[in-house]
Parts: C-alpha cells; sequence; structure tokens
C-alpha cells in the first residue's frame, strides 16, 4: 500500500504496520501492558515474539473487554466485574495516558461498519486470530463496553470467520439493545492535533527501530535543565544538530526553523519542558521556572 497515516493503518487493521510498531516498542513491553491491565496472557511458546501483534497470545473475552474498557475510561482500569460489590483488592490504575486513550478511540470510531449500520458514534475494533480460531469484536460509546468472541469452545478452526464479518454485527446489535447511543468523550485539554506536515519532521514518519538516535542530536544550551528565569518571555540557545529544528513548550509546537537562538513567548509563569528535535530525530529537553 506504500505510505498510510497510523490512523488508517489501525482503522483497517493492517498487519504489516501493526508488526513494525510492536518491533519498534518490543514485545515484552507489550507483554508487561497487557499485564498491567488485568490481563493473564498465555504465550504458546514462552516467550513473546512479534506473532502476538496478529493474535500469537492467548487472552480470555474478559482479558480483552477490560483493555478496552481502560481505553474507554481515559486510560484508568476499570474495575470489570458481574457483581455489584468491589472486587476485593482492586485499586484503579493509569494504563495509558489520557491523550492516547483519546487518540485511539477517535481512530477507532472511524473504523468501518459492518453493512447498514451507519451514524453510531461507537469506537471498536475487530480481529482474526491465527487459523480462523477466533473472531472478535470489542467496542464502546460514551457509556458502554461490550466485548464479542464467537469461535468453537474446544479451539477448532472455523475455515473462513473474521471478526468484521461475523462479531462486528452481534457487537451492533447489542449496542441498538442498549438504547441511544451516548457521545464518546471530548479530547483532553492538553490533546496536541495537528495534521502531519504541522508535526516535527522526525514525527511525520514512522521509522524502524535504531534507525534514529540521539547521538550527536541538538543540544539546549539555555536555559540549563531546572533553571529559574525572571522574563516576560523565555530566550533559547541551540548547539549541535542539523536543522531545521522544532521547538515545542509543553508539547506544543511553538516554533521551527534553522535558527539557533529563538525567544518564546506566551508560556506564562510557572513550570514549563521545553524540547527541541532535529531534522535526524536527535532530541534534548530541559525543564524550567519562569516567574
Amino acid at each position: 500500500r506504500g505510505e498510510i497515516r497510523v490512523r488508517d493503518a489501525l482503522r483497517l487493521s493492517l498487519n504489516l504496520p501493526a508488526v513494525a510498531v510492536l518491533h519498534g516498542l518490543g514485545p515484552a513491553h507489550l507483554l508487561s501492558a497487557l499485564r498491567k491491565s488485568g490481563a493473564a496472557p498465555e504465550l504458546p511458546g514462552g516467550q513473546p515474539g512479534l506473532a502476538i501483534a496478529l493474535g500469537g497470545i492467548g487472552l480470555t473475552l474478559e482479558d480483552v473487554t477490560r483493555g478496552y474498557a481502560a481505553l474507554a475510561n481515559g486510560g484508568t482500569a476499570v474495575d470489570l466485574r458481574w457483581r455489584p460489590e468491589d472486587t476485593p483488592g482492586f485499586v484503579p490504575h493509569r494504563i495509558t495516558g489520557p491523550v492516547a486513550a483519546w487518540q485511539v478511540g477517535d481512530i477507532l470510531s472511524q473504523t468501518p461498519r459492518p453493512r447498514g449500520v451507519v451514524g453510531a458514534e461507537i469506537a471498536f475494533k475487530t480481529g482474526t486470530s491465527y487459523g480462523h480460531r477466533d473472531a472478535w469484536a470489542v467496542g464502546w460509546d460514551g457509556a458502554h463496553v461490550i466485548g464479542v468472541w464467537m469461535g468453537r469452545a474446544d479451539g477448532t478452526p472455523v475455515p473462513g470467520v473474521f471478526g468484521g464479518d461475523l462479531a462486528a454485527p452481534v457487537l451492533f446489535a447489542a449496542f441498538e439493545r442498549l438504547g441511544p447511543t451516548v457521545p464518546l468523550p471530548p479530547p483532553p485539554p492538553q490533546t496536541l492535533i495537528l495534521s502531519t506536515a504541522q508535526l516535527p519532521l522526525p514525527l511525520q514518519r514512522f521509522r524502524p527501530r535504531g534507525q534514529v538516535t540521539d547521538a550527536g542530536g541538538p543540544q539546549i544550551a539555555f536555559p540549563p535543565d531546572g533553571a529559574v528565569i525572571e522574563a516576560d518571555g523565555l530566550v533559547v540557545k541551540l548547539r549541535d544538530g542539523r536543522g531545521p529544528f522544532t521547538l515545542l513548550a509543553n508539547g506544543r509546537p511553538v516554533e521551527q526553523g534553522h535558527a539557533r537562538e529563538v525567544t518564546l513567548g506566551g508560556l506564562g509563569p510557572g513550570f514549563s519542558e521545553v524540547v527541541v528535535i532535529d531534522a535526524d530525530g536527535g532530541a534534548d529537553r530541559v525543564s524550567v521556572e519562569l516567574r
């Protein structure tokens, strides 16, 4: 397919982008995140490999639904239970940041609908595991999370079974029984919503693991990390690295160009984090306090 946006790769359940991202992240990190969410994944070979990006891992319907419930809850784990009482020992904890959770939900709210379903404000994902043994569909609106699994209890493959063809229609039928769809939440205030062209150059395309390093990258010569500065604007001086440089203040791009000395205005009093990224992906950051 050539170059494709991350948004489209996730919406269309493309395999190669998922494997590439997992290779960059590391299978062990994904496995750790699954366990942090409360899942108990089973690995056929004992060690996680890239196959876990494509269904090569054992998860229960409860595991999968719990993970999506955390995304629906702004990245915080949900006490998934059938009893009205709290589960003993459960403590709400963060699985992902609220911005990341919202971004995933925003992408999945545009997943192609099953035939005959239109206009429902529901974020959902489908999946099919190895050998057509499992067909999945999990989704959420602003108040409910539903998980659907279809397959044979003995694990026998069912040729031609796909989550998008069979499980997704059941998912939407279940939401229809709940009544009117509850709108999905708006983005958190700190969400950075930009087009690809507005992103820093090193963030416009995914790079394979090991291709980008901070060696020889840019350095923020001034201000030093931890500095307390009394001024209306913040003067930032750069050295090393290769332009153009992108400066971010508190996560938002504020300056881009080849200049090695710039003045950042509008930060206001308090603590701020300034990051510089050069054309090769090298980066440096400092935290300062403005008074």
